[in-house]
């Protein structure tokens, strides 16, 4: 089981939101690549970085914050968050990202996720942010009308590295994974599903290890548990890494 720890930029800094609300924001630290380091250093495998002004305003804003976090680390990097053309995907591949993630544009040109995945085998994952099981796009402010099974069986056969699931009315709550929906979507399809929104406690690792045995799942992101102090990182990894 992989453990992302969560970088959200916005303005530059290291925050975490609450249900996606740009004004409910609380920065944890003003050194993005400072803390890419210290999550490298405590031994995730991955990091998973959100550039929240980019997926507001449609197109990438924390450019300087992300090359830094790039050179801070040598562990893989997945980037998501206004990334909606074919020159921005390739731009930040080239740059040293090793997965970006599609959201928004995976509901507007499922055509350009598809030519993605044929140009960037294995580099390229779909972002679904559900609110009460329908996608929302835009930084989460439009609703799409489209299922979150739904749109993940439409890329069944694309070559979609993984799909990224957040539960919108969980994210920087602390309230729990959902991990109903998260399941019920990793059974829908074959495609690797990474839980995310809402962890808030050991609990939440541990249901989530579970279900990557019996569910399919790869993975999950922690983000404001991690930065709070709800869930202690290191034997987040423990359990992670447990048989």
């Amino acid at each position: 089981m992989i453990l992302y720890p969560a970088i959200d930029l916005k303005d530059g800094k290291c925050v975490r939101l609450v249900q996606g609300d740009m004004t409910r924001d609380t920065v944890y630290n003003d050194n993005p690549a400072a803390q890419a380091h210290e999550w490298a250093r405590s031994g995730f495998s991955w990091l998973h970085v959100v550039d929240l002004d980019g997926a507001v305003n449609g197109a990438p804003e924390n450019h300087h914050a992300v090359r830094e976090i790039i050179e801070a680390v040598d562990i893989p990097v997945q980037l998501g968050g206004g990334i909606r053309s074919a020159a921005q995907i390739e731009h930040w591949l080239s740059e040293g990202i090793s997965r970006v993630i599609l959201g928004t544009v995976a509901v507007r040109d499922p055509d350009l996720v598809r030519q993605a995945c044929r140009d960037f085998p294995g580099q390229i994952a779909v972002g679904i942010d559900a609110l009460d099981g329908e996608v929302m796009v835009e930084g989460w402010v439009d609703g799409s009308n489209i299922q979150a099974a739904e749109l993940a069986r439409h890329f069944e056969d694309a070559g979609v590295a993984a799909i990224i699931y957040t539960d919108i009315a969980r994210d920087g709550t602390g309230k729990g994974i959902n991990i109903e929906a998260t399941t019920a979507l990793a059974e829908a399809t074959a495609i690797p599903v990474i839980a995310s929104g809402g962890a808030g406690s050991e609990k939440d690792v541990e249901a989530v290890k579970t279900a990557c045995r019996t569910h399919g799942l790869n993975g999950m992101i922690i983000g404001k548990a991690f930065y709070d102090g709800r869930i202690d990182p290191l034997r987040a990894l423990e359990i992670a890494g447990a048989p």
